[in-house]
């Protein structure tokens, strides 16, 4: 197998483990990007059906 820094994945082993720890510490990084993700959607959502309501007489 080739070593990851000839293959271009020079920060992928880095990722990896990191990945690895956080499942260690349980839900809260997960369930902040599931929480932000939630908000931003639903100002996304709000904007998109509220800009109908301009004035264009």
């Amino acid at each position: 197998m080739l070593p990851l820094h000839r293959l271009g994945l020079h920060h992928l082993g880095a990722l990896l483990a990191d990945a690895a720890s956080d499942a260690q510490q349980g839900p809260g990084t997960l369930l902040r990007v599931v929480i932000v993700s939630a908000v931003l959607g639903a100002a996304f959502l709000a904007w998109f059906l509220l800009r109908g309501y301009g004035g264009k007489d």
